[in-house]
């Protein structure tokens, strides 16, 4: 009985469609990594909220999101990779697969340190206690932080096109274990901290920077010293003529990508003006506990975009269909998960965070959950539609979306005096691409065979 068992599970895993195995591959190693990954996430907030204090810990998200602005000066070149790699590697053009991941890797550097030099030299000008509206006496460590965060996120997205290469070879679950690695890094460093120092905003700031650097770092060496030794790259294979296709994808992408970081990483920003430090943690609280449920979905749904890719350029419908299928049951699965979450939520927080520590209110948690749900169901679709390339419906409804997003945040905050629960509620209509128009432009191709505005 329990052999037969066994041998059940290994078929689901590992028989059938070559592709299908590769992609339940990586979600069972994809799984085992996540589940570390939040097990560190749950163990990490606690001890930087002991070490720092919510008012601190606030300041850090909210300067991280700030710096996270600049991430998008990379115009979507590295979605662009994505799909002009794996295209070289489908026809096994070795020169040209090295090129793109050269030309990548030296236009990101030639951009991420003029932004950085220019940084220097602003910095020590920018009042960032005015422009946070913090109290005088965190001036000068906001300032330090601001520089190591900076510093950080330039350089990582540079050497982050590692995970890039990985994802298109539709091996995700490696590229998790990078990240996985970062942060083990970063909660030895904290757990060091706490026990040999006073909170300090700057040695967090260290620690949550650092740490991630060292782990990419070390995986540009291991794997172009390794598996991807003939595509690792150098100043020769830079070859700026290649950059125009690299860009042409990569540009959509990039506007798409700007609507997302408008939607998410304003966040903090807004409601740092409106309400305060203190309700910036709240609410990445309730977006980090319900958002487990987002990163449990993705180890599913990650292999998806380049198998899909493939699929559809073989014409195996059925397979998309099918797949689509199974996300769809997976995804009630995560629904009544989310339930059940939202129930015993206030319970989790006092286990999780230590009891009254925080005070959430239950509408943040409600439409927290409500927002997740929504990004969920529309996920598998929006994958899908990256796969192959069907991007100008999602490009012209990032174009709308943020705007969209800002005027109903502001409409919710200062004329309905909701609380910091209305940028969830402002996200989910934002977000209309997910829920109405990616699963009718999937229905239109894969159900209706359509062409035209559809598959753009």
């Amino acid at each position: 009985m329990i052999q037969k068992l066994i041998q059940k599970i290994k078929n689901a895993f590992f028989g059938g469609h070559e592709r299908t195995v590769k992609a339940n591959k990586n979600i069972l190693f994809s799984f085992v990594i996540k589940v570390v990954s939040i097990v560190i996430s749950l163990v990490v907030v606690p001890l930087t909220l002991n070490y720092v204090n919510p008012s601190r810990y606030g300041i850090w998200l909210t300067l991280s999101s700030i710096v996270a602005w600049f991430s998008f000066f990379d115009i979507g070149i590295t979605h662009g990779l994505r799909n002009k790699y794996a295209e070289a590697r489908a026809k096994g053009d070795t020169k040209s697969a090295q090129i793109y991941i050269s030309t990548t890797y030296g236009i990101l550097a030639i951009v991420f340190v003029s932004i950085w030099l220019l940084f220097l030299v602003v910095n020590p000008f920018l009042d960032w206690s005015d422009l946070l509206k913090l109290s005088p006496e965190y001036s000068s460590d906001v300032s330090k932080l601001a520089l190591i965060v900076f510093t950080y996120f330039c350089m990582q997205f540079v050497l982050r096109t590692i995970t890039t290469i990985i994802s298109a070879d539709q091996e995700p679950a490696k590229a998790s274990l990078i990240d996985v690695i970062g942060q083990i890094i970063s909660l030895i460093v904290i757990v060091i901290l706490v026990k040999t120092t006073e909170g300090s905003l700057v040695y967090l700031g260290l620690a949550l920077c650092v740490s991630p650097l060292l782990a990419l770092i070390g995986a540009n060496i291991f794997f172009f010293k390794g598996k991807y030794r003939e595509f690792r790259p150098t100043i020769s294979k830079v070859k700026f003529s290649y950059a125009k296709s690299l860009f042409n994808l990569g540009v959509v992408f990039f506007i798409i990508q700007i609507a997302g970081l408008i939607q998410f990483e304003s966040a903090n920003i807004i409601i740092s003006r409106n309400f305060g430090p203190a309700d910036v943690t709240d609410y990445n609280i309730v977006f980090k506990y319900f958002g487990v449920l987002s990163m449990g979905f993705t180890i599913f749904l990650t292999p998806f975009w380049s198998a899909a890719t493939e699929a559809y350029v073989k014409n195996d419908i059925g397979w998309i269909k099918e797949s689509m299928k199974k996300y769809n049951i997976l995804n009630i699965f995560f629904v009544l998960v989310g339930i059940i979450m939202l129930f015993f939520a206030d319970s989790i927080y006092d286990l999780w965070l230590g009891k009254d520590t925080v005070q959430i209110d239950y509408l943040l948690s409600l439409w927290g959950l409500i927002f997740f749900t929504v990004s969920i169901f529309g996920s598998k679709y929006v994958s899908f539609l990256n796969g192959i390339s069907a991007l100008r419906l999602q490009f012209w409804a990032s174009i709308i979306s943020p705007i969209l997003y800002i005027a109903l945040t502001l409409l919710f905050i200062q004329y309905f005096e909701m609380g910091v629960y209305a940028l969830f509620v402002a996200s989910v209509i934002a977000n209309f691409n997910a829920f109405i128009l990616a699963p009718i432009q999937y229905h239109m191709i894969i159900n209706k065979g359509k062409k035209g505005i559809w598959i753009r």
